[in-house]
């Protein structure tokens, strides 16, 4: 009898969804990629202005990560150009949207992507409409886009009142069928409020989490953004991931227990500082944490056309030090139970 092919999912956007799924692919899984569909900073908002397209950069960052095409080809998806008039675009952007063109829907144009990036798994657009993401804070003030929340200082200081897409939308069918399906659904990591957030808010995939007989993974950020997540601690992300979605969902968090060098730290203690572990033993966890070194030693650089660099992260995540603690999660109940019984 053939072994069943677990299948795992995931929910994000942005560069913690590349480096996930970098290391996701090289497993015997079948693997779907949710995206974040809010996106509207950099390339990719300007060409939601003006083309009219729904935003590609994160879907192009999840087709590059997974794609099986030659290297030069990968590259080419991520090669920004540097002068002219194309100065600040991305190739793989340029692809997805040309593509949404052609075939006059974007899901469409991802699909057609994957096949010439020969692709390991499924890249799912959240919604098939363009959503613009706002924050309204208690003292009144309004938040639009995901950019404008990116760059925003005083998310914590003022707090949040309400957060909602505007236009409503319902999420893309196959995401749903996908969460509904799974056997782990990984969610994060990523900028919280830009980045992960935003796919909660589309009608219909909180209660698919709610619903799902998955175990649930949140990777816990390795650092706060200022104004943002200030002093956040472990427990107030994964209770943050669970007020959105509406039930105590999340089963395990990953936390890394490895610190940066000074140099990076260094760098980093203007804008944000590492996340903290909280209280070592908290009853009130519904959720089981696996602490171990999740960090990469990787340096990372970024074109200096990327005209929103100052705000990507320089503190990642290994992709193969996380995607081998996933692989253990997602057989560790059949690992446990024999080990219950030994006992």
């Amino acid at each position: 009898m053939a072994k069943k092919i677990k299948k795992v999912v995931t929910i994000g956007g942005g560069t913690g969804s590349f480096m996930l799924l970098s290391g996701l692919k090289n497993y015997p899984i079948e693997l779907s990629a949710i995206v974040s569909m809010a996106d509207d900073g950099g390339s990719t908002g300007i060409l939601r202005d003006e083309l009219g397209v729904l935003p590609p950069g994160d879907v192009r960052q999840c087709l590059a990560a997974l794609s099986g095409a030659s290297d030069i080809m990968r590259t080419l998806m991520t090669y920004r150009f540097e002068e002219g008039g194309l100065k600040g675009h991305n190739f793989g952007n340029l692809l997805l949207s040309a593509l949404e063109k052609i075939t006059g829907n974007f899901s469409a144009g991802v699909t057609e992507a994957a096949k010439i990036l020969n692709i390991k798994g499924e890249v799912i657009p959240v919604a098939d409409k363009e959503v613009n993401l706002f924050i309204e804070l208690k003292n009144g003030k309004l938040i639009k886009g995901e950019n404008e929340v990116r760059h925003n200082f005083e998310i914590k200081k003022a707090g949040i009142k309400k957060s909602f897409l505007k236009p409503i939308v319902k999420a893309n069918k196959k995401a749903v069928q996908k969460i509904l399906e799974a056997d782990l659904i990984v969610i994060g990591p990523g900028d919280y409020y830009g980045s992960i957030m935003p796919n909660f808010l589309v009608q219909g995939i909180s209660e698919a989490l709610r619903n799902t007989k998955a175990v649930v993974v949140f990777n816990c950020n390795l650092v706060n953004r200022k104004g943002q997540t200030d002093n956040f601690t472990l427990d107030d992300y994964a209770n943050l991931v669970n007020e959105q979605i509406g039930k105590e969902r999340i089963d395990f968090v990953t936390f890394n227990t490895k610190e940066p060098g000074k140099n990076l730290i260094k760098k980093y203690e203007e804008e944000s500082m590492l996340v903290d572990f909280g209280e070592e033993k908290d009853q009130k966890r519904t959720y089981r944490i696996i602490k171990t070194d999740l960090l990469s030693d990787k340096k990372v650089r970024y074109s200096k056309a990327d005209a929103i660099a100052a705000t990507r992260a320089f503190i990642r995540h290994d992709s193969e030090k996380l995607a081998r603690v996933l692989m253990v999660i997602l057989e560790l109940g059949k690992y446990e139970g024999i080990i219950n019984e030994i006992v």
